[in-house]
């Protein structure tokens, strides 16, 4: 309960209406509208900007302090000292594994990540055209029927069961999108691997057994760490939504993964690679910067900013530590695309133009280096940060359905006709 009231006072009525305040742990207060409805009014917030849709302890954002906790630990600490499977289990349970609970969660994972026949045949029958998106999604919808009958969401032990089913398969499917459209075979996955080099080994080997880099098997899970969660986004809303109705927890992932797909959402580091092919060379570098600082010229630098962290975002610093990692590796500096975008990350750093308008190169800058660097196209690099952020959705959803819930049903302003009479 609380003490904190706020009061709405609305022209022409004698009396107002009382909303409680909630504190949060962190960020500012909640106002309370639920009552409003009885009061005759509700509250109109387009794209929801300014709505609390639901109540989680999972992530927090500070945009404006460039802060993104995942179970109260800052993404950089758990960059440097944890993994991506260790986060999935943070994200997941709350707290970090003790070392047994890790293994044991590693393991099951592994021991969850082959695909069933019937979804290999789901992939197989796109045409090599197809975006990879749309198979992804396809894919994960399929899962819904493969589990369906052994899926009870009440039943806390099914729900982790299909995490380890959800985490596991997803870099399969990732992997089995990217050799189907290549036309190559798959490759099974070895648990013998870690999760990140498990995943590259079935995008570019040839055997269960090839050999993979450590260096770009790191740079890989942390893409996938840096992406595994980031609060009440468009796809995590997504989900909650499509999953407060009670459906298959596959069927609001794969809901989730529709909305991530918008160029608007999670075309973001794919947005990179094509601004880099449009400025061509090094040479074109100053002509399109000032392009950019124009406010009349359409072009827009690609990831540098971000629509939340007003300052800085707290992703790329550890994505550019592996990036130059992953480049230094590969003998890459000189890439011509590469070598473009060195460049531009010089400019943001220095130039008195990005630095007052706080324009920092982003984790999607960063993060499209290395997969164009790895050699993943760009069309499939939706498709990894998917891979990623598959455990963020389900924990959101596991909360969700971990506890007394509603079906989401949002209001809308209504400015159509009044009622009319059909004409005789």
């Amino acid at each position: 309960m609380t003490d904190k009231k706020a009061r709405l006072t609305v022209d022409g009525q004698d009396t107002s209406v009382e909303l409680p305040i909630y504190a949060c742990t962190a960020g500012p207060d909640v106002i309370d509208v639920t009552s409003l409805t009885k009061n005759g009014f509700f509250t109109y917030d387009p794209g929801f900007m300014s709505t609390a849709s639901c109540e989680s302890k999972i992530t927090f954002i500070d945009g404006g302090k460039g802060i993104l906790l995942h179970r109260g630990y800052p993404i950089d600490q758990l960059a440097e000292h944890s993994d991506y499977l260790e986060t999935c289990y943070l994200l997941l349970k709350g707290e970090l594994p003790n070392a047994e609970q890790k293994q044991q969660f590693v393991q099951a994972v592994k021991d969850n990540s082959a695909v069933a026949p019937s979804i290999a045949k789901l992939i197989q029958s796109f045409p090599k055209e197809a975006h990879p998106m749309a198979v992804l999604c396809s894919a994960v919808a399929g899962l819904a029927a493969v589990y369906n009958d052994d899926t009870d969401i009440a039943k806390a032990e099914d729900r982790d069961t299909t995490a380890y089913r959800l985490i596991g398969q997803m870099p399969t499917l990732a992997a089995m999108t990217f050799k189907h459209l290549k036309g190559e075979d798959f490759v099974e996955p070895n648990k013998a691997l870690d999760y990140a080099e498990n995943y590259l080994n079935m995008t570019f080997g040839n055997s269960a057994a090839s050999k993979v880099s450590p260096t770009l098997a790191k740079a890989m899970d942390r893409i996938f760490l840096l992406h595994a969660d980031h609060e009440q986004n468009a796809s995590t809303s997504t989900v909650r939504l499509s999953g407060s109705s009670g459906t298959n927890p596959f069927a609001a992932i794969a809901a989730g993964i529709s909305t991530l797909w918008g160029p608007a959402h999670g075309g973001a580091n794919e947005a990179v690679l094509n601004m880099l092919e449009e400025i061509g060379s090094v040479e074109n570098i100053d002509t399109y910067v000032e392009k950019a600082k124009d406010k009349a010229d359409p072009f827009r630098l690609m990831g540098f900013g971000h629509r939340v962290y007003k300052n800085f975002d707290p992703r790329a610093k550890v994505m550019k530590q592996a990036a130059d990692e992953v480049l230094s590796e590969l003998g890459l500096e000189n890439d011509p695309l590469l070598a473009i975008a060195k460049k531009l990350e010089k400019i943001a750093l220095e130039d008195e133009y990005f630095i007052q308008k706080k324009l920092y190169p982003n984790v999607d800058f960063y993060s499209g280096i290395i997969m164009k660097a790895i050699g993943i196209p760009t069309e499939m690099f939706t498709v990894i940060f998917a891979t990623g952020r598959a455990v963020g959705w389900y924990a959101h959803w596991d909360e969700m359905v971990s506890q007394p819930y509603k079906i989401g049903r949002p209001r809308q302003r209504y400015t159509g006709y009044a009622k009319r009479d059909y004409p005789e």
